[in-house]
């Protein structure tokens, strides 16, 4: 595929909905207010910036999807994003379209939690993955946190238990509860949007070729043989 054919970071976002500018980097949590029943004023002072009822923010026009230096998807891979939700998590630039789609339905904090895990799970310092463990817990775990993802009693109970010492496996059966939500919930409208149909080109038929064209155009109908001349009456 000719890279002039190949679509570009700043296209595709502009036809799935508009980019949205780099959000501004978080003031730093409070490292001691992970449990969930902690009334830290840090996570007030979260509470007050967004809630389940404000409005995402707009996005902008000049967000790529993804970082400078990354190649643009081919419209194969795009393609195979509607095929597999395992291969549209195994793209960088699958995940932040759908994480685009995800805003739009407000859940964008269940694709967040997942990254956020997979991150952990690369740490190998002692001390990072303990701090970075309890920024997870505090942003995505927390009831106090307007990010909380749907998890059941029984993982968060889990949770509780692993937050004791954590490690980068803490969350593991949070992420894969979370993955399967999306995967059934989440994945079928993604790939029923507008906003996938469009990047993927579903939603206009190809024109058929010059070849196609006339092979399918009905054919002429065949001359009728000209009426013979009458007989001579007899003598």
């Amino acid at each position: 595929m000719k890279p002039s054919s190949m679509i570009t970071m700043c296209s595709l976002s502009a036809l799935a909905r508009g980019c949205r500018p780099a959000p501004a980097p978080a003031a730093k949590p409070c490292c001691l207010c992970w449990c969930c029943c902690c009334s830290c004023s840090c996570l007030a002072a979260r509470g007050s910036e967004g809630g389940p009822g404000k409005k995402p923010r707009e996005p902008g026009p000049h967000d790529p999807l993804l970082p400078d230096g990354d190649a643009p998807p081919s419209l194969e891979e795009i393609q195979s994003w509607g095929q597999s939700f395992d291969r549209l998590m195994r793209s960088a630039a699958g995940r932040k379209v759908f994480r685009d789609f995800l805003r739009g339905e407000y859940s964008e904090e269940n694709i967040m939690f997942w990254l956020a895990c997979e991150e952990l799970k690369r740490e190998t310092d002692p001390d990072a993955v303990e701090e970075k463990a309890r920024f997870i817990y505090e942003d995505y775990i927390s009831i106090l946190s307007p990010k909380e993802v749907s998890l059941d009693s029984r993982v968060r109970e889990v949770v509780n238990r692993n937050m004791v010492e954590p490690t980068p496996h803490t969350f593991d059966e949070a992420q894969l509860q979370i993955y399967t939500l999306m995967h059934r919930d989440s994945y079928p409208r993604f790939v029923n949007s507008p906003l996938y149909k469009t990047l993927a080109r579903l939603s206009s038929a190809e024109p058929a070729s010059p070849a196609a064209a006339a092979s399918s155009a009905p054919s002429a109908p065949a001359a009728s043989s000209a009426p013979s001349a009458p007989s001579a009456p007899p003598q």
